[in-house]
């Protein structure tokens, strides 16, 4: 069965001010619909893989003919990436790590300032289009990273926790080049209960 596209948890104006009615609209409607449309395409040319979970594929790109594993390392990842920056915002304002996960961010950073820090860096540094990323690595520790394009930690052995979506589309209406006031103010909609949930079920 072809993969589908999540349905939104909020509605496109419910992260404003952070990020505009119009971004969230394009960004889900357009950009992330492309992707899946491509995905799809790609894949009937290896139905059998409809039959595993986007996570898994990505997971095992060398599983994936290599006719077509560029555009399901592109596509795929564009889908997957995006899935989770949905669901990683929320309209619930101001929020900050809980649990398990917020002990290991200052067991592992000091303070959760500490983090924001490093990991806006990230995000400032990804030259071009990308996304910063807090993923469990594959011992286990939490890390700060970037990848470029549509690349997935899954397909470098990371279990991501939350993203950040560095490309222009993802705030250049509102924000324009300031990618750095974006990547600040993105903080007040982050979905930390989510980031937990991840959290916890990846270290079971």
């Amino acid at each position: 069965m072809a993969f589908e596209l999540p349905p939104l948890s909020y509605a496109f104006d419910a992260l404003e001010p952070e990020i505009d009615a119009r971004t969230v609209e394009i960004h889900y409607t357009k950009h992330h619909a492309t992707y899946l449309k491509n995905l799809n395409a790609a894949l009937e040319k290896a139905p059998q893989l409809f039959e595993k979970s986007l996570a898994d594929i990505l997971s095992d790109l060398s599983s994936v003919p290599e006719e077509i594993r560029t555009a399901v390392r592109n596509n795929g990842g564009g889908v997957y990436n995006h899935n989770l920056y949905w669901q990683n915002l929320t309209p619930e304002k101001g929020g900050k790590p809980v649990g398990n996960l917020a002990a290991q961010i200052d067991k592992t950073f000091g303070s959760f300032d500490n983090f924001k820090a490093e990991f806006e860096k990230a995000g400032l540094g990804r030259f071009g289009s990308g996304y910063a990323w807090l993923s469990l690595n594959a011992p286990g520790k939490l890390l700060i990273h970037s990848t470029a394009n549509q690349d997935c930690p899954l397909s470098e052995g990371n279990h991501p926790l939350f993203v950040v979506d560095v490309w222009e589309h993802a705030y250049y209406l509102h924000y324009q080049n300031r990618r750095a006031e974006y990547l600040t103010n993105i903080w007040n909609v982050i979905n930390w209960i989510e980031a937990e949930k991840r959290f916890n079920d990846y270290r079971k």
